[in-house]
């Protein structure tokens, strides 16, 4: 049988053009379903070589942008920390206002080279579990994690990390609260806001350095705030005993490691009930406290949890009786006599005012 040499064959639906018998061409003479006016650009046009390369240069340079900035973020939360605060020893004269690169890498345990790369914005790729020791070196807080992870471009293994700052909110409940003493601490007993009656509780808060604002370190080794408790053995033993407990989670922590090796350095009294290994649960309860300026103080503490226990929390002190009430009123009206001054906070936190 003959067949006609200008039928054609339809690819079916289970068979993929390019895959059936030969189709003949439409005839030349056929008007085109693609015709456009002279001199229009066709938009279906392949991408070339040259455009892939455009768009591999861009990339790449949208990256280099960002491991600049990701250098320039890690070198100053770096310069920002002093060796003490991390508990290294100062030594002689150094160049770096903070801390070294060396000694960076030392904390967070990675190779020096490997963290001088990344400061250096060397094409290198930063494992979560780096990124991670980094942070946690160089102390930054929730806000400054994330920013860390988001200029690496890498995601945070630990997304619900506690934020260690103090909200606004947080700070006017401090200043409403006096004349009742208030603070806010995190797990490592850090004094991160206070309001004024507590500045002036057990010693002058607003005269230490803000590495010493740590109950803990004040507890062990600073005389007037040690004279200012007044059952100093029960109360250093409790508060080592809740340190250790919060400590659990946090074992491998540069911040926390740092600061029983400093303790551990500066009191003999501290090594002695650390080496016990007790621990023990924070309740509230009655306090008494011996003020140099308006005397003995009976109050109650309470703890306000701002997140998951142990964490940050709002430590208040409400009077026992009538007359620990008056006296916390003369504290107050003794530190409001001098200039108006906002809760204080840890360095990195805006003041309540013109917030």
């Amino acid at each position: 049988m003959t067949v006609d040499a200008r039928m054609t064959q339809v690819p079916t639906a289970d068979r993929p053009p390019g895959h059936g018998p030969r189709t003949e061409a439409p005839p030349t003479d056929a008007p085109r379903t693609d015709a456009r006016p002279a001199g229009t650009p066709r938009t279906d046009v392949p991408r070339t070589a040259a455009t892939r390369t455009g768009a591999r240069d861009g990339a790449a340079a949208d990256a280099a942008v960002r491991r600049a900035e990701l250098a320039a973020f890690l070198r100053s939360r770096r310069e920002r920390i002093t060796p003490e605060q991390v508990g290294l020893v100062r030594g002689g004269r150094r160049r770096t206002p903070g801390l070294r690169r060396e000694e960076v890498a030392h904390l967070a345990a990675v190779g020096v080279t490997w963290y001088t790369w990344i400061e250096q914005a060397r094409d290198i790729q930063v494992s979560p579990q780096v990124l991670d020791a980094v942070a946690r070196a160089l102390l930054m807080d929730r806000a400054e994690r994330n920013h860390l992870f988001v200029l690496a471009g890498v995601a945070d293994p630990l997304p619900d990390t506690e934020c260690t700052g103090v909200p606004h909110a947080m700070r006017q409940v401090l200043d409403q609260l006096s004349p009742f003493p208030a603070v806010v601490q995190n797990g490592r007993f850090d004094i991160l806001a206070y309001n004024r009656p507590y500045g002036r509780l057990l010693c002058d808060l607003d005269a230490l350095p803000e590495e010493d604002r740590n109950c803990l370190w004040l507890a062990f080794t600073h005389p007037g705030w040690r004279a200012s408790l007044v059952d100093l053995d029960a109360t250093v033993r409790v508060m080592a005993a809740k340190f250790r407990a919060s400590m659990a989670e946090h074992v491998a922590e540069p911040a926390w490691k740092a600061l029983v090796a400093r303790l551990t350095e500066a009191s003999p009294e501290f090594r002695e009930i650390w080496a016990r290994h007790e621990v023990v649960r924070s309740v509230s309860k009655t306090k008494i406290f011996r003020n140099a300026q308006v005397g003995t103080l009976q109050l109650v503490a309470t703890n306000f949890w701002t997140g998951p226990n142990p964490g940050p929390r709002l430590l208040s002190y409400t009077p026992v009786d009538e007359e620990s009430r008056q006296r916390l009123v003369r504290l107050a009206e003794l530190d409001t006599a001098g200039p108006e001054q906002p809760p204080r906070t840890r360095q990195g936190e805006r003041p309540l005012a013109g917030v």
